[in-house]
């Protein structure tokens, strides 16, 4: 049975996917499985993915740039369910092997929106419901030796698998302070697992900025003939049943973010703001903390956190000639008070005792610190702006940075936002796995090390 059948055969999903709302997702798998389409369908097909013929072959890959609300994560789930109790894979595996249909997301919230499509399609279905051999928060293991997992995008916990497809869920918004580049890693990392089964890669994402995975892919093989299918749809066009007031009002309240929200486009006002290579230049090979000495200067630099996944971090930098040197980088999660005492403590075996810090939880942080006595005086300078002034310390080789990988990381997953103004706004992307504490503190405490206005603390008269 092909896709386009089980999506139309009332005894398994036409209830869902046979209606006329779903028309243009049935013609773009069709394509994606190499099906033959009729005249209307391949008018649509040329819409969606710029390829002026129908396919002649069936594809490896699929990279679907859909708008939001244009149903990817029940096509997702039907892919899913497809691919797991329509094929059979036992002459391809040893003996006590199971073939998985992995399920990522970039966090396990998200992942489970998807997967409990999945368990609604086969719990709905008796046929398919007598397969489920057992069912828990994660996984489906079905009687024909295959499982549905879901995860999260992390090139460390994707090894192993003998997959029989992946299903990269909002793969434009994976983040890690892990690595720069998590998309693109964890992906290399599971198509030898699909090697074995000819697993399908399928990607759905709304889109974001030019860079990263999704944006190559389209970059490279949208309009093209290839064994990597790419297509592009507004949210309306794959779901004609979404409300067009939905469209513009967000459209209203923010054109530049509905044009990729609803119309799939890539934001061209987005991008990278520090390269790899230009981070790689700047950073010592060890090491990863150097202690105080008598003859340094030091300054301190704290980006204070409330809890939560965000780091309470301390940067600690001195001068060396003229170039600013990051001692070392400590970031803690917790307790607030608990790690302002051990901040402090550190704090004062580089004989620092007044130090600048965000703007974060007003005078809380002030007053904390002053019980451990040390003096926190907020940064004049604003997030964007110690970026901005940090760039040129890189550039020019004046500053020097600690081999901390989560912090040279978060570094180039910096973006920086043009507003129609033309006013620049430098953050972390948004998203679960996105922070920027431990850069701003290092940017913070090189920024401070110039600045006029900073308090030079007394040479300390001890070696640590």
């Amino acid at each position: 049975m092909n896709i386009v059948q089980a999506m139309t055969d009332p005894a398994l999903f036409a209830d869902q996917f046979a209606g006329e709302s779903w028309q243009n997702w049935r013609t773009l798998l069709a394509g994606f499985y190499g099906l033959p389409l009729d005249d209307d369908q391949a008018e649509s097909w040329t819409e969606m993915t710029g390829l002026e013929k129908p396919p002649e072959a069936e594809h490896d890959e699929l990279w679907l740039v859909i708008g939001r609300r244009g149903g990817k994560s029940q096509i997702a789930a039907l892919l899913a369910v497809y691919t797991a109790c329509f094929d059979d894979y036992k002459d391809r595996l040893a003996a006590g092997e199971v073939a998985t249909v992995l399920v990522l997301a970039a966090d396990r919230k998200q992942a489970r929106a998807v997967f409990r499509y999945t368990q609604g399609l086969l719990n709905a279905n008796p046929m398919l419901k007598r397969m489920i051999v057992r069912e828990d928060r994660e996984s489906i293991e079905l009687n024909n030796r295959t499982v549905i997992e879901i995860g999260t995008a992390s090139f460390r916990s994707v090894r192993g698998y003998t997959l029989a497809a992946v299903i990269a869920d909002e793969v434009a918004y994976w983040r890690s302070d892990d690595s720069a580049n998590p998309d693109t890693e964890i992906l290399n990392a599971l198509r030898p697992a699909l090697a074995t089964l000819d697993g399908k890669l399928i990607a759905l994402s709304s889109p974001y900025a030019r860079r990263g995975a999704l944006w190559e892919s389209y970059r490279r093989y949208y309009g093209r003939e290839s064994a990597v299918l790419v297509a592009q749809a507004p949210s309306r066009t794959m779901n004609p049943k979404l409300p067009q007031k939905v469209i513009d009002e967000a459209v209203e309240r923010d054109s530049v973010a509905a044009d990729a929200e609803y119309f799939a486009k890539f934001r061209n006002d987005i991008s990278a703001f520090i390269t790899r290579d230009l981070i790689d230049n700047n950073v010592r090979s060890k090491p990863l903390i150097i202690p105080a000495t008598y003859s340094a200067r030091y300054v301190g630099f704290v980006d204070v956190a409330g809890g939560g996944a965000d780091e309470f971090t301390l940067a600690i930098a001195f001068k060396e000639g003229n170039r600013a040197i990051i001692a070392g980088v400590w970031a803690q999660n917790g307790d607030p008070a608990a790690i302002t005492a051990q901040y402090a403590a550190i704090l004062k075996l580089y004989g620092i005792n007044t130090i600048t810090g965000d703007r974060y939880a007003a005078q809380w942080p002030v007053n904390e610190f002053m019980r451990h006595g040390i003096n926190l005086k907020p940064s004049e300078l604003n997030r964007s702006e110690i970026y901005l002034e940090f760039l040129p310390l890189l550039q020019t080789g004046a500053v020097e940075l600690p081999p901390d990988e989560k912090a040279l990381s978060q570094f180039v997953m910096l973006e920086r936002r043009t507003s129609r103004s033309g006013r620049d706004t430098i953050d972390h992307a948004p998203g679960p796995g996105s922070h920027d504490d431990r850069c701003n503190a290092i940017a913070g405490a090189a920024v401070a090390l110039s600045a006029p206005e900073m308090p030079i603390n007394c040479k300390i008269t001890y070696v640590y």
